[in-house]
């Protein structure tokens, strides 16, 4: 689809001298890029004024929605008194101990000590790093190796974009670390692995938790440091793991004294309707728990990594004499980040936003489901305000479509017509909306997407 506001010097600007993630090079340096001008509540705007539904979120990540004065003003303030000064050695701000103190509260069990970062790719690998120094110190050098998932994300920094499990954002890129990173399958209830195609959920479950123990065993418990899950995963494919998977897993990691890290830059702060997922819905408690995009609602850039009290108490004693824990960002606990996370954590809270999505998840996910009665849909899934249609050639075989088809973008397309924005990734339309959506807004978004694959299920086949 052809960018309208091509006579933007916005427009022009971007296309001569910004690089964008993700980008698609086959069709950027013609079409450039649709320039949002402002946002508002549930609603972002182009530079010509046109409204759409903002049916991501931005990206996972503005749960309270957009424009909050509340949180300009909260930003303002904290600018004014103090906008930033460096945090290494002992130095601290007022907003990142507090901001602290609160994760601490949030987390399950003795998840008390919080490592700021810029986002999550960071927080993700900063939490390597870490862990493998928590070994060291233990006398334990050996266990470096990460077990992570087929088409999990956690990330795009070198070491975070090897964890990361959707191979296809690899091609021409260089991997690293393939010597201690390595992938089992994905927790996938539609596509599942070979051997697994008719067990029941509580078999499958099994199965792939077996998956796990045998790489494990293969890797030498001695060598493995850690296992990094997503409790549904994300840019994946929105997948929700078989009931008692997590729960499992964990049990296998705690058996090998392998650190289990859960990546809720996504679930945590309300998109599945709790401030954590792990443990109020999953039934485990991580050894490291990963946060970011809706911990301010992206306002400004902010991460974490949150470390157990039992890692924490190794980690913090000194390596040898006149050494240090030399490792931080300039911006780690910056004022005004953490200064917009508490005002959006108030937020959350006074508003009773997770109350809405407890309560009009199930509607959307229930609405969505629908969708399966058209020819082109071949599974429908998730949980709270996280959903995930993947479209498929053929229904029955659950054939994809081919990449050159773009069959999800054919539909993101036609849904900006219609005023509302979807995430295409491959054959899968991806569902993320602030988590102050209403019920008709709701109706809109299935609406739009309906119509759109219906207009777009002739041209794909």
């Amino acid at each position: 689809m052809a960018i309208e506001n091509n006579q933007s010097p916005y427009w022009q600007k971007d296309k001569d001298h910004l690089i964008h993630p993700y980008t698609d090079f086959s069709s950027f340096k013609e079409e450039g890029s649709q320039v949002v001008s402002r946002a508002e509540g549930n609603y972002i705007y182009d530079i010509e004024g046109n409204k759409y539904l903002d049916g991501i979120a931005g990206l996972w990540c503005v749960n309270i929605g957009h424009g909050r004065h509340e949180m300009a003003e909260a930003i303002s303030q904290q600018v004014l008194k103090m906008q930033y000064y460096n945090p290494f050695g002992h130095t601290t701000n007022e907003p990142a101990a507090l901001l602290a103190e609160k994760l601490a509260q949030l987390s399950p069990s003795s998840l008390n000590h919080v490592y700021f970062t810029c986002g999550g790719s960071t927080a993700n690998d900063s939490a390597m790093r870490i862990i493998h120094y928590y070994y060291n110190l233990r006398g334990k050098p050996t266990k470096k190796k990460v077990i992570s998932r087929n088409d999990g994300y956690h990330g795009s920094t070198y070491i975070t974009a090897n964890l990361t499990g959707i191979h296809a954002t690899k091609n021409s890129l260089d991997r690293v670390c393939d010597d201690w990173i390595s992938h089992v399958s994905a927790a996938n209830l539609y596509r599942r692995p070979s051997g697994s195609e008719n067990l029941s959920e509580a078999d499958y479950s099994q199965f792939l938790v077996n998956e796990l123990e045998n790489h494990i065993l293969q890797s030498g418990p001695d060598n493995v440091a850690a296992f990094i899950a997503e409790p549904i995963m994300g840019a994946g494919g929105v997948l929700v793991a078989p009931e008692g998977y997590h729960r499992m897993a964990w049990e296998i990691c705690k058996k090998y004294d392998v650190l289990y890290v859960a990546d809720e830059v996504v679930t945590a702060f309300g998109r599945l309707g709790e401030w954590v997922a792990s443990e109020t819905l999953f039934d485990y408690t991580p050894d490291v728990l990963i946060v970011a995009k809706g911990i301010n609602s992206g306002y400004v850039p902010l991460g974490a990594a949150i470390f157990s009290k039992e890692i924490y108490d190794v980690i913090s004693q000194p390596q040898c004499e006149g050494g240090v824990f030399s490792m931080g960002f300039t911006y780690s606990g910056h004022a005004v980040a953490c200064a917009a996370a508490l005002k959006n954590f108030e937020i959350l809270e006074r508003e009773n936003i997770f109350g809405n999505v407890q309560k009009l998840g199930p509607y959307l996910q229930e609405q969505a489901k629908k969708l399966l009665a058209i020819d082109i849909v071949g599974d429908v899934r998730g949980l709270g305000f996280m959903l995930g249609i993947e479209l498929v050639k053929d229904k029955a075989g659950k054939e994809p479509f081919s990449i050159d088809k773009n069959a999800a973008h054919q539909v993101f397309t036609r849904c900006l017509k219609k005023g509302v924005v979807i995430r295409p990734v491959g054959n899968t339309i991806i569902i993320s909306p602030p988590l102050t959506l209403q019920k008709n807004e709701i109706d809109r978004l299935l609406d739009a997407i309906k119509q759109s694959i219906n207009e777009a299920a002739p041209m794909l086949m």
